[in-house]
Formats: structure tokens, C-alpha cells, sequence
């Protein structure tokens, strides 16, 4: 194919609807600041995500951040979580002077394991940060019962689950923390940007302070923060997208169908079902290639990529390879198994709506051809 085909493309309003949204802005003159835009867009969200406070940032990974600094978690203490997911995720533990403990995955949903936690878990451990993967959930109800009764704050990574519910019961309402990504991978997008919800009604003034730089008035800082503001320009894109976005879902339900009637029972291909409990996200279509496929997952990824299939090795390496973690204890092969498996079997597809019907069928047939 002439076409590189990407493992993803952003959800993008019509120019004309955001040109309207520009002519405000410009109207208004407030392009940053907690403006009219971004303060809709955290109301609208509170109704899509289904809870109760949603706080808007710049970048997911400045949410994070803040996530952590707003719990107030002791200074050098543990965080219990997972390898397999991507570096922003331990990379926002260390940022706050926390240290990142690895605990192994589960390997039909890929999030952290929770019958391994408790045995990571030390006199110096004050939080788990677990991770939705790929948009299947954690075990929510495991992991409280563990973080209450260690008495353990529980933040949870949810770039993958916009949208997503667990028998009902909306995904942002677990834990005390959940942060959500708007990157343009995602598949709501304000191009950059991202929010935590929460339901500690307190956190609120909290993480309003922290990414503002701490400033509450022209002449009041209450806090040491930082800047991790949306802009009216990221909120108009949102704002639009929120329109978008189920329309996108529906679409890639109809590829999700497809992959899988293509692939489902090849021999060495797996591919990790949703738990009937949960309302799928779309965010990903994740395969699994075992040894008795034709090919190894590296070697099937080349032949793609020869054919500018741009699927991705998703997540690889997995961060306790990272040379920056990989001499923790808990980095260790040996305590990471499920991990350090998956982590060279794992391919993401192509998964976008507007993914044409002739590469769908052209993706397929690459992955079958004998």
C-alpha cells in the first residue's frame, strides 16, 4: 500500500464549527485563565463522564501530576503500579518525589494484578496508582478493599476509558483520583489536555490552586503550584468533540466486529474480550500472538510495517525496562512475569472510524497471509 495507515487518527471537528468557536475567543479576548469555554466544558463533562467534580489541565500527564501532589502523599513514600503501561505514568511518581513499586499484570485484561499488591506493599507504601488498560478496567473493587485496608489513597490512570462504565457505575467515580487523556490519540480530544475527576468535593480549591500556580488572587498564593491550565482554544476542540465522539464509537464498533470476525479462532491470535460487565471505550483493538502463530509478534509487526501498516508494539518496552527503573527491585524479570510476556506479544491495530473498508480488509490479509 501507497497509504501509511497509523494505529490511530484524531477525532477533529469541522473547520467551519470551529471557526465559529475561534470568532468568540476573539470576540472575548479570553483565551486562557479558567475561561467561558473552559468552564463549560468541565460542566458538559461532569455529564458525559458521569460525576460529580472534573477538574480540566493542559496535558494528561500534567493532571497526573497534580493528582498526586493533591493527595498530599508523604514525600519519598511508595507507589504500588504497573509496568505495562505508558511512561508518563511512573515517570508522574517520580516527578513528585514518590517512588514507583512494579507489581505484575494480569494477562486476559493486562491491568495490574491485585492479588499481587498486597505483597508489594510496605510500611512506606501510601498509594496504588493502577492503570485501565486499553480501555479493559482494573478490578476496582479488589483494589479498594486492599487500599482501605492499608489505609492507601487510590489514583487511577484512565487514558484509555473515556466513557467507559462498569455494571452501570460510571468509571470516574472509582478511587479517590481518576485521570483522564485528551491527547489526540485518545478518542476524545481536545488535542492536548486532559482532567481528573474525583468526588472529595475538598480536593476542588486543592487542585484549582495546584495548576495555577498556586495563585488565588491578584495578591493571594496559597499553594505551590504549577501551570496546568486548558486553554479556550483546547476547550472549543473539546466542546465540539463532545458531539463527536459517540458517532466515532459506533464506528469503531463496526471495525472492532470486523477484526474480529476475521481473526477470532485463528490459530495464535488472542484477542482479549470485554468483560460483559463493562461499557466498552473504542479506545484500542489489541491482539495477542501466541507461540503457535506463524509468525512472532516482532516478525508480524515488520511485515506490516513493510506494507505501511503502522500498527504498535503497545506497550513496548514496558517501563521497568527503562533504564531509569530497571535496577529497582521490584523491576526485576522475576517479579514481572505476565508483564515481560505480554510485552512481546502485544500488537495494536489500526482502530479509527474513518479507517477505509478496503484497509481494513487489506490489514487482515496481511496478518492471515500464509
Amino acid at each position: 500500500m501507497d497509504k501509511k495507515i497509523f494505529v490511530t487518527q484524531p477525532l477533529l471537528p469541522e473547520l467551519e464549527a470551529l471557526n465559529e468557536e475561534l470568532k468568540e475567543i476573539w470576540t472575548t479576548k479570553k483565551v486562557t485563565n479558567a475561561g467561558p469555554k473552559h468552564n463549560l466544558l468541565e460542566e458538559k463533562l461532569k455529564e458525559h463522564l458521569g460525576v460529580s467534580n472534573v477538574s480540566l489541565c493542559n496535558n494528561g500527564t500534567l493532571a497526573l501530576l497534580i493528582a498526586l501532589r493533591a493527595l498530599s502523599l508523604p514525600y519519598g513514600s511508595e507507589v504500588i503500579t504497573t509496568p505495562f503501561t505508558f511512561a508518563a505514568t511512573p515517570h508522574c511518581i517520580s516527578w513528585n518525589g514518590l517512588k514507583p513499586v512494579f507489581c505484575d499484570i494480569e494477562p486476559e485484561t493486562m491491568c495490574i494484578n491485585p492479588d499481587k499488591i498486597e505483597a508489594a506493599i510496605t510500611p512506606n507504601t501510601s498509594a496504588i496508582l493502577a492503570v485501565h488498560v486499553y480501555g479493559f478496567p482494573c478490578n476496582v473493587e479488589k483494589i479498594q478493599k486492599i487500599a482501605d485496608k492499608h489505609s492507601l489513597k487510590v489514583i487511577y490512570d484512565g487514558a484509555h476509558v473515556f466513557s467507559t462504565k462498569i455494571n452501570g457505575v460510571d468509571i470516574g467515580n472509582f478511587g479517590d483520583i481518576t485521570m483522564f487523556s485528551f491527547h489526540a490519540t485518545k478518542l476524545f480530544t481536545t488535542i492536548e489536555g486532559g482532567c481528573l475527576t474525583y468526588q472529595d468535593d475538598t480536593l476542588k480549591r486543592k487542585i484549582y490552586n495546584l495548576r495555577n500556580f498556586g495563585i488565588r488572587g491578584e495578591e493571594v498564593v496559597e499553594d505551590i503550584g504549577i501551570n496546568g491550565k486548558m486553554n479556550e482554544l483546547q476547550a472549543a476542540v473539546g466542546l465540539l468533540n463532545l458531539d463527536l465522539y459517540k458517532e466515532e464509537q459506533a464506528k469503531r464498533k463496526i471495525l472492532r466486529e470486523y477484526y474480529t470476525s476475521r481473526l477470532e479462532g485463528i490459530k495464535g491470535i488472542r484477542i482479549p474480550k470485554m468483560p460483559p460487565s463493562v461499557t466498552d471505550s473504542y479506545q484500542y483493538y489489541p491482539i495477542v500472538i501466541e507461540d503457535n502463530f506463524r509468525v512472532s509478534r516482532d516478525e508480524l509487526y515488520a511485515q506490516l510495517r513493510a506494507k505501511n501498516i503502522y500498527a504498535r508494539k503497545y506497550f513496548y518496552p514496558i517501563c521497568s525496562d527503562y533504564d531509569c527503573y530497571k535496577e529497582l527491585p521490584s523491576a526485576s524479570k522475576e517479579n514481572l512475569p505476565v508483564a515481560n510476556d505480554l510485552k512481546n506479544r502485544v500488537l495494536c491495530l489500526p482502530f479509527y472510524g474513518s479507517l477505509e473498508e478496503e484497509y481494513r480488509v487489506k490489514i487482515c490479509d496481511e496478518i492471515l497471509r500464509g
